[in-house]
């Protein structure tokens, strides 16, 4: 479990190719303070398992399904990432609370800077839109934001400066793909309504 509250932007320092998923090697400082292997980082909004600890941060296996879910599969040496460590259950939760796991794709439709902060539009995978809602919560890239508005195939937000400056959503351009994670208290609710006894 994470909060959406990256900690810092790592580099992809190499991708091995192994049979039906993929070995990342991802540099980081910050994230590292006290992980050992087992231990579960945020991958921009991907929860990996480390398998390594190196000199410079870590590597972590991608199964062919996560590839499948998620912009991992775009991953290419020197690409930025977003990082964050598991959340501690004595610590503030700053964002909200965030599983890790991608429920899809979508693309960067638009980016409209102004002098305090920057709108940007995403689309939204088929069926997703029913659990985004105005002023919820949505992690995109493994960030936590606020959902400004919502339609049936997208969504807004606004970033402040500082996310901007230490996320990678300040590098993002239109047409990039960015990982998306509804919030899960939406599809809790959901199951629960729609659950049917025998």
């Amino acid at each position: 479990m994470f909060t959406g509250i990256v900690e810092e932007r790592g580099t992809i320092a190499a991708v091995e190719q192994q049979p039906d998923a993929v070995r990342l090697v991802i540099h980081g400082r910050q994230v590292m303070d006290g992980t050992r292997p087992g231990d579960s980082i945020s991958v921009s909004g991907v929860c990996l398992t480390v398998v390594d600890v190196l000199p410079e941060g870590f590597s972590a296996d991608v199964m062919a399904e996560t590839l499948r879910r998620t912009s991992l599969a775009d991953a290419d040496p020197g690409a930025e990432v977003n990082l964050e460590r598991a959340a501690r259950m004595d610590s503030r939760i700053g964002g909200h609370l965030v599983q890790g796991h991608v429920d899809g794709v979508g693309e960067i439709a638009s980016i409209e800077p102004s002098e305090n902060w920057t709108v940007m539009r995403m689309t939204l995978p088929d069926g997703l839109a029913r659990y985004v809602v105005e002023k919820g919560s949505i992690a995109v890239d493994g960030v936590s934001l606020t959902v400004v508005d919502v339609d049936d195939s997208s969504f807004s937000v606004s970033l402040i400066p500082t996310t901007l400056a230490e996320t990678i959503l300040g590098t993002r351009r239109v047409g990039d793909r960015v990982n998306i994670e509804v919030d899960a208290m939406a599809k809790y609710v959901e199951r629960l309504i729609s659950w049917r006894s025998p």
